[in-house]
């Protein structure tokens, strides 16, 4: 099966027809076949971004439950030293928490494709296994 990360910039698109971004991300969201996988920070930011919309965070999660999106832990702190190293490491670029929890938790799982919008970083992240990452929305 296949599997991609997913990350916030594409969930709050998905939700806001006026996004820019909004079309690109709904056909990918809804045309993937295989398993998103995301982490916690990244479903406590796209609740941020989407507790003003009409609906938002409850619509956001029947997506999470009809996409069978997989949500995985990474606050333990072995994960949250690991987190804050790359934040560091990536300050420049910058790099949030969720950013760093995706980057952790794609060398966890071996896999390297992610939907995200933010293209400027994860062009230039990079696993601890120094593996780029696969974006599978890229306009640019």
């Amino acid at each position: 099966m296949k599997i991609c990360l997913l990350d916030t910039g594409p969930i709050v698109a998905y939700f806001d027809p006026s996004d820019p971004n909004h079309d690109p991300c709904a056909e990918t969201l809804d045309c993937f076949i295989g398993q998103f996988i995301t982490t916690g920070a990244v479903i406590g930011e796209a609740m941020h971004f989407l507790v003003d919309r009409a609906g938002g965070p409850a619509l956001f999660i029947e997506f999470l439950k009809a996409s069978n999106t997989k949500v995985v832990e990474c606050c333990q702190p072995e994960d949250l030293r690991s987190a804050v190293a790359l934040m560091s490491q990536y300050k420049d670029t910058p790099m949030d928490f969720a950013d760093a929890t995706l980057v952790l938790l794609a060398d966890a799982l071996g896999q390297y494709d992610i939907c995200t919008l933010d293209r400027r970083g994860f062009r230039t992240f990079r696993s601890a296994k120094g593996k780029r990452f696969n974006l599978i929305i890229d306009k640019d």
